[in-house]
């Protein structure tokens, strides 16, 4: 990169987390996860799915163990806590159309510096019947 660091900021990180969310196959997670990390951007994703309100905890669990186990982010507090609440401000984006119903999709997580970025991308709905929904949430450790 020229011999310079970049610094990436709320909007970069986000975008990395919504493309780890929106990724198809285990491979081309992988190629963004290389892709990113030479940026310096940390990043994951993880597959979910299930009925919306009983999921939500799982979700939030989810969001948090595949950052720490990707090494997104270490074991602390600070760190749980802000995927924890950016995956909480992405699941009340897409509360009003999940509400009652089944989702199935993709979590993905990024991280440069002290931004951190959650993205669900979801098909919410019943049988082939789906409703595509995406919520990003955003915080700073």
């Amino acid at each position: 990169m020229n011999g310079f660091k970049h610094e990436f900021g709320s909007k970069n990180i986000v975008k990395a987390a919504i493309s780890m969310a929106l990724s198809d196959t285990r491979d081309e997670e992988r190629y963004l996860k290389h892709q990113y990390n030479e940026k310096g951007i940390k990043c994951c994703a993880v597959d979910y799915g299930g009925d919306f309100i009983t999921s939500i905890v799982k979700i939030i669990e989810r969001a948090v163990v595949s950052a720490k186990r990707e090494g997104v982010i270490i074991e602390s507090h600070a760190e749980e806590g802000a995927v924890a609440g950016a995956t909480r401000e992405a699941l009340n984006q897409i509360t009003n159309k999940a509400i009652g119903l089944n989702i199935g999709g993709k979590i993905g997580v990024a991280r440069h510096r002290d931004h951190v970025a959650v993205c669900v991308f979801f098909g919410v709905g019943l049988l082939h019947l789906n409703e595509i929904t995406i919520g990003v949430g955003h915080r700073v450790v």
